[in-house]
């Protein structure tokens, strides 16, 4: 196995120097026990995976508001109590020499009313249009029920506040940066897209009204940490939460938000190519418009940084970066097993693929900071 060279190089991402150009993409690990509150464990799985040689960590997908929550263990920041969790994350990953960026996520319409975290904001399910996204089950509830029809927000600039105080928080906590979630059918891109989006006002119809939302969002973030230190995560090809437009729709709609996004001179902004993990069956087809996000989408980021996601190996990744189409990858899996995927990518030594998929999003140590590091 042929040693990786320009993917460790190091890389400057606005204010920061990264070592290495591996990233370890935001992942849900539903560890966050017993409320959305980081404790012990969490610090020990950043922890290892800083000192096991990743170049840039992305947090988990962090809920910026209890409205906008759906995994019953899945880590906020919207409380004193997140941030005083999270100092002690990013203390841990700063002491292994590591960088970290917390994940802004909010689910909209992609939520329960039952959910325990969203119960307690006494709040509807806002989404950009009263459509109910298909598919989905909310295993943790009884009965595992289905989406439900959302509330169409008023005003959704009335959300924006959330979004400022997230970045806030982040900031507090220690935090070296803030990507925000644009990706998988989440509220940003249920804004972004047609399928989900079917408002007449400003912030609907045209590629321009649908862009607005996310576009604002990433001004009001940038306006508290500076554009440098902000990112966006962007999934074009849809499919995950049931969304995902025609090809042709999808180029023009993404095409003119990375645009625009770029224009403000942010830290990086990192593609989801298409992964069929990542893409849903509804009415016995797949959800998702597949194309090459890649060579779509990078040469229009003139500004950021370009990474990339989703189902990478090592020699690919790579090249990609070797041949300049990005400058880093994010891969999430990978970093499951292997704490020290970075540095066993550096050895040329091959990843631990032996996944403990029933842990995944289970509770406790197993499958979770057990995993054995190479000698």
């Amino acid at each position: 196995m042929s040693i990786p060279k320009a993917l460790f190089q190091p890389l400057q991402v606005g204010p920061l120097t990264l070592k290495n150009r591996v990233g370890m993409a935001a992942m849900t690990r539903n560890r966050s026990t017993p409320t959305s509150v980081p404790n012990d464990l969490n610090i020990e799985y950043y922890r290892q995976r800083a000192a096991g040689g990743a170049g840039l960590i992305v947090s988990e997908g962090t809920l910026i508001s209890p409205q906008g929550s759906e995994w019953p263990n899945a880590p906020g920041i919207w409380s004193d109590a997140h941030i005083d969790g999270w100092s002690r994350v990013t203390a841990a990953v700063h002491q292994e020499g590591g960088k970290i960026y917390s994940q802004l996520w909010h689910l909209g319409r992609v939520n329960h009313p039952d959910a325990p975290e969203h119960k307690k904001s006494g709040d509807p399910v806002y989404a950009p249009s009263a459509i109910a996204a298909r598919g989905g089950k909310f295993s943790f509830l009884p009965g595992a029920p289905g989406y439900v029809t959302p509330t169409p927000v008023e005003d959704p600039a009335t959300l924006l506040p959330a979004w400022r105080q997230a970045a806030l928080n982040a900031q507090e906590a220690g935090f070296d940066g803030v990507e925000v979630h644009g990706a998988n059918g989440y509220l940003i891109s249920q804004f972004l897209d047609s399928t989900s989006n079917k408002r007449t006002d400003k912030w609907g119809g045209s590629v321009e009204n649908r862009s607005r939302f996310g576009l604002e969002v990433l001004r009001e973030v940038c306006d508290v940490w500076g554009p440098e230190q902000v990112a966006i995560k962007l999934n074009p090809c849809g499919g995950y939460n049931d969304v995902g437009m025609p090809l042709e729709e999808t180029k023009e709609t993404y095409s003119h938000f990375i645009t625009e996004a770029d224009k403000m001179k942010l830290g990086y902004i990192c593609l989801v190519r298409y992964a069929k993990a990542l893409d849903q069956t509804v009415d016995g087809k797949l959800r998702g418009t597949k194309h090459d996000v890649l060579s779509t989408y990078a040469p229009l980021i003139k500004h950021a940084r370009k990474f990339a996601n989703a189902g990478f190996s090592g020699a690919e990744a790579e090249k990609v970066v070797a041949q300049g189409l990005v400058d880093g990858v994010f891969f999430g899996i990978p970093w499951v097993s292997n704490p020290d995927f970075a540095e066993r990518l550096e050895r040329g030594k091959k990843p631990n693929m032996a996944i403990d998929f029933a842990a995944l999003y289970a509770n406790g140590a197993k499958g979770y900071i057990d995993y054995p590091e190479i000698d």
